[in-house]
């Protein structure tokens, strides 16, 4: 029997570092379709609600994104469940205020207040690199962009610096030893150190080595 698509999350089911209270509702927010899988991503009316405390109830989050108040990296979203996730640009220029979606070294989301200059760029990992119709090469970034023509030396892992209002690259880095990385899932989750050595196994995963600042190594 076909079940059609679940518009509803249960309260238990969040993910956990939305850190929403147990025993305050049997139900949660589901995040809409978008760039960041459910689990990865933060919905606006908990980014609003429970970290900004900008609204007190579902209805004054609504009230906040009708009114066009809430940029993610330089569009509106009036969509309170827009899924908002790693490295994304908030912008809310009624307060002037700019933050990075970030985590911590807990794995929970942390808004980092960022200048204006700074809102202008967003960091994506690149996925693939392959060719579309007619052999044009396309890089795919890790919040679901397509870039056209990146430089032939862009590799899939490397990151690219985006320019939010013309979608172009800036600049990018190489997935290489020496480079200070952040690391965006598993049990390291938002730690950040310099990649020491890179162990290549053809046919299964990579192991990357990383050294942090106070001298721990971890992969």
């Amino acid at each position: 029997m076909a079940r059609g698509i679940i518009k509803h999350m249960k309260r238990m089911y969040a993910p956990k570092q939305w850190m929403l209270d147990k025993l305050k509702g049997r139900w949660a927010p589901k995040p809409s379709a978008g760039p960041h899988k459910l689990r990865e991503c933060m919905p606006l009316i908990v980014m609003l609600r429970e970290r900004l405390k900008y609204a007190l109830t579902y209805r004054e989050v609504k009230m906040i994104v009708m009114q066009r108040l809430i940029k993610i990296d330089g569009k509106v979203r009036s969509d309170m469940f827009y899924p908002a996730g790693f490295m994304d640009v908030v912008q809310i220029e009624k307060t002037k205020e700019n933050f990075r979606l970030l985590y911590n070294t807990k794995g929970r989301f942390a808004l980092h207040k960022i200048a204006k200059e700074e809102a202008g760029y967003k960091l994506c990992r690149v996925k693939k690199v392959t060719r579309g119709p007619k052999g044009i090469p396309y890089a795919i970034t890790h919040d679901g962009r397509t870039v056209r023509y990146p430089d032939p030396d862009i590799k899939a892992n490397d990151t690219i610096r985006l320019e939010l209002a013309t979608g172009k690259i800036q600049d990018y880095v190489k997935f290489e030893a020496g480079n200070t990385v952040m690391i965006s899932g598993g049990n390291n989750i938002g730690r950040v150190g310099v990649i020491t050595h890179r162990e290549r196994h053809p046919g299964s995963f990579e192991i990357v080595h990383i050294k942090d600042q106070a001298g721990h190594a971890f992969n």
